[in-house]
């Protein structure tokens, strides 16, 4: 941090300036890049779900409106008693547009396969 002065000590302006600055360096970086460039991000959620969507806003909480969501994870099907555990298969499905609770993000990555897709 460029000032030694505590955030309580701040103007509303300068508050608002840092918080500017910091979502431009600092790693909310990739989600301030997903909403000015509209890029694809992957998030990696506590219910061992993944999210691969567009950022349409967030805040400092990492909490997001996301659009053009795919939700992808893995699911046991069940089997009657005493056969062979069956092979974990992939789900997904497609939400047009959601709201994401910050607390229940674990990370957030570019998507990987993004120069592929626009």
């Amino acid at each position: 941090m460029a000032s030694a002065k505590k955030r309580s000590d701040m103007t509303p302006e300068e508050l608002a300036a840092m918080e500017k600055e910091e979502f431009a360096t600092g790693p909310l970086r990739i989600l301030n890049e997903s909403v000015q460039n509209n890029t694809q991000i992957l998030i990696n959620c506590r219910n061992n779900k993944k999210l691969l969507g567009r950022v349409k806003a967030f805040d400092r909480h990492f909490n997001m409106v996301l659009e053009q969501v795919t939700e992808i994870w893995m699911e046991q099907p069940k089997t009657d008693k005493g056969a062979k555990k069956a092979k974990p298969v992939n789900r997904e499905r497609y939400i047009q547009k959601m709201f994401l609770r910050g607390d229940s993000v674990i990370i957030v990555v570019k998507n990987p396969l993004g120069q592929q897709q626009g």
